[in-house]
């Protein structure tokens, strides 16, 4: 599968554990909620867990986070040495998850070729960042990878898959039909259930099959009405700088290899799950914003004026809601140069902030942007989703999206750190 980018891995999974325990949840969630993850270590305790392998982001410029990298990168061999986590060579897996909502999302566990991917602005490689890099983000996370053994995704990567010919017949065959499910779990925190089953060799073929005509340039280019443009197969739905730190260490690694290593080093690879866009559960959530550590009025006052015509209150162009401690109301944007309103917003929010201080964070969930948003010296803003149908259009003709402008779903139903992969 090396022409389509993505093909099977050496997975490891957890050996002689409580699955329960054992996946937590992607650590660039709760950034602005440090009691769910001290709730998480509670529960752990000193059970095997992942919890132990990642290093949630909240704690990224933490007094002490060079010792918990050492020590991150211990329990990684420690875990190896102690056969705690055992290898399925050559696998791919479909995983079944079940969220918090009811609904089920299927995805496909393989390896992406890091050769294929480039975050840069106007990248036409197979495999494309959605969103814009913040490149000062990727020198902390490759603190973490750099030492590291194994590698655990929270990376989904999207498949513009309408006639659902890559995942979806999975779904309806053995191994899922007939089959056990080579791992189960219920996951903690209202994240529902997952199970994972392991492709046949002759389904490996097929999907392999099915993703090459997807990735077919005749095909794109009439699917797309783009002639001319590079083929995008693999659009990043979350996980974007996780993605972008695995190849930035693999760039870094990569020029101590001969020719002949870089063809086989594990590094060169990440792990993902995809997920067809096309998938009945996926629904593209909006990404609120709270600002913390400023003046709410000033802030206003300045978007208002960043703006020539803005106006409190609902009217024509860019509505932009807003939150704060016994207030809330709208600013309106006419005439928007900007396609989508998180683009009006975070262009004003990124010069605002360079230029008086003060932090952003990035919220899923309206009720708790609401909450945080009532603290002294914050406000929050309350953006409207994406529709799906936008995305690979986008990234095709205009380049990546501003950054957090879409979550797939809710904090609770993203990825859960479960399998793993040696990357040393």
């Amino acid at each position: 599968m090396s022409k389509i980018a993505f093909s099977p891995a050496d997975i490891l999974l957890p050996y002689d554990c409580g699955l329960t325990k054992w996946a937590v949840v992607a650590c660039d969630q709760y950034t602005s909620q440090p009691e769910y993850w001290e709730r998480v270590d509670q529960y752990v305790g000193d059970a095997p867990s992942t919890l132990r392998l990642i290093l949630p982001e909240s704690k990224l410029e933490s007094d002490g986070v060079d010792q918990e990298i050492e020590k991150i990168h211990k329990t990684m061999e420690d875990y190896l040495a102690n056969d705690r986590l055992r290898c399925m060579e050559d696998a791919l897996v479909l995983v079944e998850r079940k969220l918090s909502n009811g609904k089920t999302r299927f995805g496909l566990v393989g390896k992406l070729d890091l050769e294929q991917y480039d975050y840069a602005k106007g990248s036409g490689t197979p495999i494309r960042a959605t969103e814009g890099t913040v490149l000062s983000r990727i020198p902390p996370r490759m603190k973490v990878r750099r030492g590291a053994a194994v590698e655990l995704p929270h990376i989904m990567v999207l498949i513009d898959d309408p006639d659902k010919t890559v995942i979806e017949p999975l779904c309806q065959q053995p191994p899922r039909s007939i089959k056990a499910p080579t791992y189960m779990a219920s996951l903690m925190e209202d994240g529902g259930r997952i199970w994972g089953y392991r492709l046949s060799p002759e389904q490996n073929q097929a999907v392999e099959k099915a993703l090459t005509a997807l990735a077919d340039p005749q095909r794109f280019e009439k699917f797309y009405n783009a002639p001319g443009k590079p083929v995008l197969t693999f659009a990043m739905g979350d996980g974007n700088h996780s993605l972008a730190t695995a190849k930035a260490c693999w760039e870094e690694i990569k020029a101590t290899l001969s020719p002949q290593e870089q063809e086989t080093h594990p590094a060169r690879y990440a792990l993902v799950e995809l997920v067809n866009l096309h998938d009945e559960s996926l629904e593209f959530e909006a990404i609120h914003r709270v600002l913390f550590d400023v003046d709410p009025k000033a802030l206003l006052d300045a978007l208002i004026a960043a703006y020539p015509g803005a106006h409190y209150g609902a009217g024509e162009g860019h509505q932009l809601p807003y939150v704060l401690a016994g207030e809330e109301g709208i600013v309106t944007v006419p005439n928007p140069s900007a396609q989508l309103e998180v683009g009006t917003l975070q262009h004003f929010l990124d010069q605002y902030l360079e230029e008086h201080g003060g932090k952003i964070d990035y919220i899923h969930g309206e009720d708790v942007t609401r909450q945080l948003a009532q603290q002294p010296g914050a406000i929050g803003f309350l953006l409207p989703a994406m529709a799906k149908s936008q995305l690979f259009p986008t990234v095709i003709f205009d380049g990546a999206l501003p950054r957090k402008t879409f979550s797939m779903g809710e904090a609770q139903d993203k990825r859960f750190y479960l399998e793993a992969r040696k990357i040393k």
